[in-house]
């Protein structure tokens, strides 16, 4: 009678196990445009590649595809957690090419920006995807910001930033005509772009060259089993596991792209949380549609020292709108795009760690006022007005919204680098975490693909 239940219990689990045994996850075709279903095998028979790259957004594609450029006989998977690539920070920018002019000279931030502009205007041209340079100006409004805007022009100059010039009170207006400043420095070579499509170009090269794109695959876990011998012609070759939901790939080595992610990604193999991702939103206004001629590139105020964020400008897009903005505000969600969103994991994360508390309490008067902003469209006009003074309140109304992946140490400080990890033990080896691209990350992606793919190469022995 044991052994009756027993066989019982067994024929109860099969229908389970049959069920498990394939299930159906999406991927992207070479030309990125329909899904189709891709069967795979939680045995052994699952799919397996040398390298996974976990994180479709541009930095995560930049690099999937570099790496192929270099090794196209390894085989490279990449893991998106949405139903398309590009879904977050890559999709929800303002689209500005930045020509690398605000950083400090000498510093990763800067070579990187200055070659990846480079870099992305000649992929652009190569693949056919549309920008415009339609130049920028920083406009001094006050005397006390002359000093910083030639300080900013000496900057961009040792930097590299090609044909930077500093132009009069009167000059201004040959490029925008009802812009208003007592000084403007004057960039050629800023554009703008659609981030989404130059991530799906970048997804479109990296799948004619033998990669392979999920979607809807969100990691839950990464295990590693013990690797075969080099001799041994049967056994373990591909030693680490990534889990989703009823869904997993095997792989010799991962790559974590996560962005807003990216220190959770991180703890999944040991690391430590820090430096933590706090998400902080950026709230845009939208001039109407007559009202558009107002501006012909970006105007861009210069930047206070003392705050850690830009301040509002004006932003064309490829399609013929104007984007207005931002303002920064913590978002209470980690992908939450409208003023109401919320998460509670994601708010009790940012809300009891102390580099947020720091931060919020060095910088509570500003931080107030990009509240009130961003729930008052008049006090953003009026920030705007400082720059074109015809603008007019009933000109604008409320666009989209971005947030931004900012990394934060415990004492509060924006962590303003390149950050990169691994996990712990066999795990550990096996694993590289892009814990921190700052901005400009979509600028530099194609250079910053270059960075990780060196570091994937030493780290990895490729």
């Amino acid at each position: 009678m044991a052994a009756s239940r027993i066989t019982r219990k067994l024929f109860n689990l099969l229908p389970v196990c049959k069920k498990r045994q394939h299930v159906s996850i999406q991927y992207l075709n070479p030309q990125i445009t329909d899904f189709t279903n891709h069967r795979f095998s939680s045995s052994s028979t699952q799919d397996s590649y040398d390298i996974v790259i976990v994180g479709g957004g541009i930095v995560g594609m930049a690099t999937a595809r570099e790496i192929l450029v270099r090794h196209p006989n390894l085989s490279v998977a990449v893991l998106e957690k949405e139903s398309k690539i590009s879904p977050h920070q890559s999709g929800h920018n303002s689209g500005v090419i930045h020509a690398g002019i605000y950083y400090t000279p000498g510093s990763l931030k800067a070579k990187l920006c200055v070659e990846g502009v480079e870099l992305l205007y000649k992929y652009c041209d190569e693949n056919n995807v549309p920008y415009k340079k339609c130049g920028k100006l920083i406009v001094a409004v006050t005397p006390e910001e002359i000093p910083r805007l030639e300080g900013l022009l000496k900057r961009g100059i040792e930097n590299g930033v090609k044909d930077l010039k500093m132009v009069e009170s009167h000059e201004i207006k040959e490029y925008e005509p009802n812009c208003v400043g007592l000084k403007a420095i004057h960039s050629p070579h800023t554009g703008i772009i659609d981030y989404a499509e130059v991530t799906r170009s970048y997804g479109r090269t990296f799948e004619k060259a033998g990669g392979k794109i999920y979607t809807n695959f969100e990691v839950k876990s990464l295990d590693v089993t013990k690797e075969s011998s080099p001799e041994s012609s049967s056994g373990i070759k591909h030693p680490v596991t990534v889990r989703g939901d009823n869904q997993a790939v095997q792989c010799r080595y991962v790559v974590t792209c996560g962005g807003l992610h990216s220190d959770r990604l991180a703890e999944l193999s040991g690391c430590n949380r820090e430096p933590r991702i706090v998400p902080f939103r950026g709230d845009y206004l939208l001039l109407k549609q007559e009202k558009c001629d107002l501006v012909r590139g970006n105007i861009y105020p210069v930047p206070d020292p003392r705050f850690p964020f830009l301040g509002v400008h004006y932003t064309p897009r490829m399609n013929g709108d104007v984007w207005l903005g931002p303002n920064a505000v913590l978002s209470f969600k980690r992908e939450g795009y409208n003023l109401t969103d919320f998460n509670l994991k994601d708010t009790f994360d940012a809300l009891s760690f102390r580099g947020l508390r720091k931060l919020a309490f060095r910088n509570l008067a500003f931080g107030l006022k990009e509240m009130y902003r961003g729930f008052y469209i008049g006090a953003t006009v009026k920030q705007l007005q400082r720059y074109v003074p015809e603008l007019a309140r009933e000109d604008v109304i409320r666009g989209p919204s971005g947030v931004r992946a900012q990394a934060l140490d415990r004492e509060g400080q924006l962590v303003d680098d390149f950050v990169f990890d691994s996990g712990t033990g066999d795990l550990g080896s096996r694993i590289l975490h892009v814990r921190n691209a700052p901005s400009p990350a979509a600028t530099s992606s194609l250079s910053i693909a270059n960075m990780v793919t060196d570091k994937v190469e030493q780290t990895f022995q490729l």
